[in-house]
């Protein structure tokens, strides 16, 4: 007999969120092969082998919208798994690779530091470098070149005005919150102020550069249900609330 998960189950054996598998199940991206009388998703092992090319070739540093093209065109299902566990395979020998060198380097500073009471700024240049380097999300959305824009947008913000606007983040988060829980109308003027505040935190970060704006809209909207697991960042339905009243106002 064929196995199947409830989608719990499925969470629990994985590591991943509902919400993450409800927010793909809402995309297109994974839908379970069935359910039960009373409505609950089930997974069986034809999902499972697609869950995996999904997280595969996610953290290889694809979109989503990528991700379902691949494995929807050509009826083929995607990349063989031989194929995309070799691949697979290469990416996180590289990602040790990467690891073991910051390791290496915080292994040396930790005694320096120690015995010098503080660490020259060439040492921290060079870790904060190779921390950068090890982080591929990010990288994943953002070329080198709007790295560089954002280091030198940060710099001019200065520290007090981006500990600001982070500070001011959760209190707007939870207020919109609030008015979705409420079931207020995105249109109602009280919606539309905060989506409007909203909007100016995010120029803060873009600064108004439709590629930077872009590529942080993507990056949010691809993995705004970890964000929201993880952070305490907006989920999804957030985020789609916020735009509607947006573009009411």
């Amino acid at each position: 007999m064929a196995s199947t998960w409830r989608i719990g189950e499925l969470c629990r054996r994985t590591g991943l969120t509902v919400r993450t598998l409800h927010h793909w199940d809402h995309v297109g991206l994974l839908r379970p092969s069935a359910r039960t009388s009373s409505g609950h998703r089930l997974y069986d092992e034809r999902d499972v082998g697609r869950l995996y090319r999904i997280v595969a070739l996610r953290e290889l540093g694809l979109p989503l919208e990528t991700i379902g093209a691949l494995l929807d065109g050509g009826g083929s299902g995607g990349p063989e798994l031989a194929e995309l566990l070799g691949e697979h395979l290469v990416h996180v020998e590289r990602q040790l690779a990467a690891l073991g060198g910051l390791r290496d380097r915080l292994a040396a500073l930790v005694p320096a530091v120690r015995a010098a009471g503080g660490a020259p700024s060439v040492d921290l240049l060079a870790l904060i470098e190779e921390v950068t380097r090890v982080d591929d999300t990010v990288r994943n959305y953002f070329s080198e070149e709007q790295l560089a824009a954002l280091a030198q947008r940060r710099e001019r913000l200065g520290e007090d005005a981006i500990r600001g606007v982070e500070a001011e983040w959760p209190e707007l988060i939870a207020r919109v919150r609030a008015e979705l829980d409420a079931g207020t109308d995105p249109a109602d003027p009280r919606v539309r102020a905060l989506a409007a505040r909203w909007m100016e935190l995010l120029e803060a970060f873009h600064g108004g550069d439709p590629g930077l704006r872009d590529s942080l809209y993507r990056m949010q909207a691809e993995n705004s249900a970890e964000i929201a697991q993880q952070y305490g960042g907006p989920s999804p339905e957030l985020i789609d609330y916020v735009k509607r009243a947006a573009a009411a106002g």
